[in-house]
């Protein structure tokens, strides 16, 4: 699998309802660092009960 933005072999693949999306290591940290200060995020992790261990 490629990444969504580039030609680079897809290091993580998410899906949802059957579309499988690939991301290089490159611009998955890109999309992580986007939404990581975003109201999104901070309701998944409170549906998801997320707590660190480190």
């Amino acid at each position: 699998m490629r990444c969504h933005y580039c030609d680079e072999e897809a290091t993580f693949a998410a899906e949802k309802g059957g579309v499988k999306v690939g991301l290089c290591t490159e611009h998955f940290r890109e999309r992580l660092e986007l939404i990581s200060d975003s109201e999104e995020l901070a309701s998944l992790e409170e549906q998801l009960d997320v707590t660190r261990t480190d």
